[in-house]
């Protein structure tokens, strides 16, 4: 077991969900919509925006480089009590995914950038067949220090109500 991995199972698991995905576009889809209704559903709405983005940006790493033909990849979500677990594992353990700088005119390459804005960590772990690529967001108590609230501007009565 790797450091990481025993740094992440140290916390009793509260909740936990795995599911294989076909490597199609159309998975990268369904893993986010499973993502954002699981985290809703566990009692923390204000990490489903981040965790949806995160599940989209990891799994659709793993389609562009990490999948083969008929091999899954698999979408793993673990929340304990101080951290959400996205997890996204795919069969190409030589394909490490890496930073880099996108043009302004390129659609790609931006993803992990993404990632390293939202998660509070994230990382690779190797796997015997293939990797890991996880990001991990910090679970605050409700109501506590840190806890994300939206900034409301101008008033209901007047229609005005943005966040």
């Amino acid at each position: 077991m790797t450091a990481a991995q025993e740094a992440s199972t140290s916390e009793p698991v509260i909740r936990e969900d795995r599911l294989d995905y076909t490597p199609t576009a159309g998975s990268v889809t369904l893993a986010r919509h499973r993502t954002g209704r699981l985290v809703t559903q566990w009692g923390h709405p204000e990490l489903a925006w981040s965790a949806t983005l995160l599940v989209s940006e990891l799994a659709t790493n793993a389609l562009l480089h990490g999948c083969l033909r008929d091999r899954l990849f698999r979408v793993r979500i673990v929340l304990t009590a101080t951290v959400l677990r996205i997890e996204v594992t795919d069969p190409r353990g030589e394909r490490l995914p890496a930073m880099r700088v996108a043009d302004d005119d390129e659609c790609f390459g931006r993803g992990l950038l993404i990632v390293t804005q939202l998660a509070d960590r994230w990382g690779i772990e190797p796997r015997t067949v293939g990797k890991t690529v996880f990001a991990e967001i910090a679970v605050r108590p409700h109501g506590g220090p840190g806890t994300r609230t939206p900034i409301r501007t101008g008033s209901a009565a007047d229609g005005r109500l943005a966040l």
